[in-house]
């Protein structure tokens, strides 16, 4: 299987869509769309060391594969961002066809199909090459979601991914009113509060957006509870 990148990068893909691949300083993303429910695989490389991360093996373990192999074959960790299925279906078939570890917070890890390798809790970091991870726990959506915050050197530009926690246009679905409240007030507080406008996010599905553009909307989120 042959995978074609597009560019120029938009953030705009969905399944069946080749991925697309954004450079940044001192590496790339890339964002891929797989399965009916439009999750997002992000296959972040070190261009100076050829070392990579992989954000959610979802679905598709093939096409994963694929991508992995031909794009980023010196893959050194795979993280799965929340506990849901959705986002690790093809976690198990990956990880035995490239042989990476794996990471996740304790608190989701027990629901996944492999025992992490690695557990990550708020405030560690991830080094990739000359690439660094800072790991932030966002709760409310599940006990254990994870986003995962990339800046790029000399206080360029933050790359933020942040699974089912925050999308364009509000924060992830919630079961209790106590868990909105646990949710907003993260994302606020280790997000928004932390990280400039100029700070892109890439959602576990759907379009990419900044915190520039959702920040006017914080306080309607709050009043909606949603």
């Amino acid at each position: 299987m042959v995978i074609t990148l597009d560019q120029p990068y938009t953030g705009h893909v969905s399944p069946g869509s080749n991925p697309q691949v954004r450079l940044i300083p001192g590496g790339r993303i890339i964002k891929m769309s797989v399965a009916a429910g439009d999750n997002n695989v992000y296959l972040i490389e070190c261009t100076a060391t050829g070392q990579a991360l992989l954000i959610d093996a979802a679905n598709e373990p093939e096409r994963v594969t694929a991508l992995v192999k031909q794009e980023a074959p010196e893959l050194r960790l795979v993280v799965t961002t929340h506990q849901h299925i959705d986002h690790w279906w093809a976690l198990k078939d990956v990880v035995a066809a490239t042989g990476t570890l794996t990471a996740a917070h304790p608190l989701d890890a027990d629901a996944l199909p492999v025992t992490p390798d690695r557990l990550l809790v708020g405030g560690d970091t991830i080094t990739i090459g000359t690439l660094t991870f800072e790991v932030i726990h966002l709760r409310g959506h599940t006990p254990g979601s994870l986003a995962l915050a990339l800046t790029e050197p000399d206080g360029g530009r933050t790359h933020l991914f942040t699974g089912d926690s925050l999308f364009p246009g509000g924060i992830g679905k919630t079961a209790e009113p106590e868990n909105f409240a646990t949710l907003i007030a993260d994302v606020e507080t280790k997000i928004f509060d932390r990280y400039p406008d100029s700070t892109v996010v890439y959602p576990g599905h759907g379009d990419d957006t900044t915190l520039g553009v959702d920040r006017p909307h914080l306080a309607e989120w709050r009043e909606r509870g949603w």
